[in-house]
């Protein structure tokens, strides 16, 4: 089916859904009828990519967002303070709960669509300037957190080793496991690896949390300085560390870029939304008590990021163990996407696509290897990477997180529809207001980002590339 293929679905049967006659297919059918004609035409295939339950799809989600990342929620509340930490936690959650459910309405509009990229281009009119520029951000912003995998990869085993060889050997040994745990070719067959993996970073979370309460004191600790906790910022709290913060809690929840590309392989897309809500709800939970309670065992001075820096060797070592499965995991999800969204290009109306020959697992092997090779040199030959990392982070947060699905609301009530009624009005000024919000990522997250590199260079903590010095916490 074309990308610029008019035909839309049947009135979405959800509160608030578009109810235009633009959503109903011109063949009279529905959105629900071009599923079904999918899974139907997978039914004669070695390899089926319409397989994932709601069940599969929540584990994919929780994966991806039971993460490493909510270790970095105390600093962000050490710099934001208690109150303002909670409250920017709980107001970004429900933002990405909301915006997340106008992109799976989307995709039940456009059951075509397999991918962000799809979306880019729907948006812009079909143009397809908009889906090469959505590709390319998309398979940097994948390859970019693959990047980091590899590095927060490198930093477990120096931890847990005692930095026993070369950091670079480490990033390797990373790249390579994570090879192995992306070549699957369904998210179906990821979503046991993600229920293991969200479960042993839960434990990760909690084990942080307990033992950043039981220690006698955090690392680092200096006699008679007390950790200091404020509900409020403290004095002097620069611009830029207090964007930082907020950024940093931003990053972690959007996540919406991979969502079209899960949608696309569920059974039933109508069930997104179960797993959408069970994930989001354990975010909150979760994102805010551990960055409530680590931040007020730990205070100000001595909260690091990942947390498990506050930790003392020991607790540090056991908490950061279980982190492993999730490393490996989320760093293989990221390649699985980008390496889906070139293989069903490079094989599009190809029997390789969904046969087990072996030109087509060469071809997915040889795409995920060449990912992993990508991120492993990101890694490595960018001296100021997390820096980079936010900076990128910036640049692809502002679309994916919050303007691409202001626009695709937008794009459910054409002309005058957007202000039928007092209801419609305000939801419509919201959106206006998100896309606003994405512009202000970009362009905010975009000047911390580039001044972070800039303290950095001034203060010579900038790293040096293909270096073996240990990244340990």
């Amino acid at each position: 089916m074309s990308s610029n293929d008019k035909r839309g679905p049947a009135p979405i049967p959800e509160k608030g859904a578009p109810k235009d006659s633009d959503s109903v297919s011109s063949t009279g059918g529905s959105h629900f009828d071009d599923v079904e004609l999918q899974v139907r035409a997978e039914s004669d295939h070695e390899i089926k990519y319409r397989t994932c339950s709601w069940q599969k799809t929540a584990a994919l989600l929780f994966s991806e967002y039971i993460c490493l990342a909510i270790l970095s929620f105390p600093w962000s509340f050490s710099v934001l303070g208690m109150v303002p930490g909670v409250i920017v936690t709980l107001a970004v959650a429900a933002s990405v709960l909301y915006t997340s459910l106008i992109l799976w309405r989307y995709c039940l509009k456009h059951p075509e669509v397999r991918d962000v990229c799809d979306i880019g281009q729907k948006l812009f009119g079909g143009a397809q300037w908009a889906y090469n520029a959505t590709a390319v951000l998309f398979i940097l912003n994948n390859t970019f957190i693959q990047a980091l995998h590899c590095l927060v990869g490198a930093k477990l085993l120096n931890t847990l080793s005692n930095s026993a060889a070369c950091t670079i050997a480490f990033s390797v040994v990373t790249a390579v496991a994570c090879f192995f745990v992306s070549l699957p070719r369904t998210l179906n067959q990821l979503g046991g690896l993600g229920v293991f993996s969200a479960v042993t970073m839960g434990i990760a979370v909690l084990l942080a949390i307990i033992f950043s309460g039981v220690q006698d004191h955090p690392f680092g600790y200096i006699l008679g300085e007390e950790p200091l906790v404020t509900a409020t910022p403290v004095k002097g709290t620069s611009y830029v560390a207090g964007m930082s913060a907020f950024l940093n809690i931003t990053y972690t929840f959007v996540g919406q870029i991979t969502l079209p590309s899960f949608i696309a392989e569920m059974k039933n897309p109508r069930d997104f939304p179960k797993a959408l809500w069970a994930v989001t709800i354990a975010e909150m939970v979760v994102f805010t008590l551990c960055g409530a309670l680590m931040y007020h065992y730990v205070g100000n001075q001595y909260i690091t990021a990942p947390a498990f820096g506050s930790l003392q060797p020991v607790y540090k070592k056991i908490a950061f163990s279980f982190a492993l499965p999730t490393i490996l995991f989320l760093g293989a999800l990221y390649s699985s996407v980008t390496a889906r969204f070139i293989f069903f290009r490079l094989f599009r109306n190809s029997r390789h696509r969904h046969s087990n020959t072996l030109v087509g697992w060469s071809a997915w092997a040889g795409i995920i290897a060449t990912t992993w090779v990508f991120a492993f040199i990101i890694a490595e030959v960018i001296p100021f990477f997390s820096d980079m990392l936010s900076l990128m982070s910036s640049l692809f947060d502002g679309w994916f997180g919050f303007i691409f699905w202001g626009m695709a609301y937008l794009s459910f009530y054409p002309g005058a529809k957007k202000w039928a009624g007092i209801g419609r009005s305000a939801e419509t000024l919201l959106n206006f207001g998100l896309i606003l919000l994405g512009f202000y990522v970009l362009v905010a997250g975009t000047y911390v980002s580039i001044q972070s590199i800039i303290d950095d260079y001034n203060a010579d903590v900038v790293g040096k590339p293909f270096t073996c010095k240990s990244n340990a916490l």
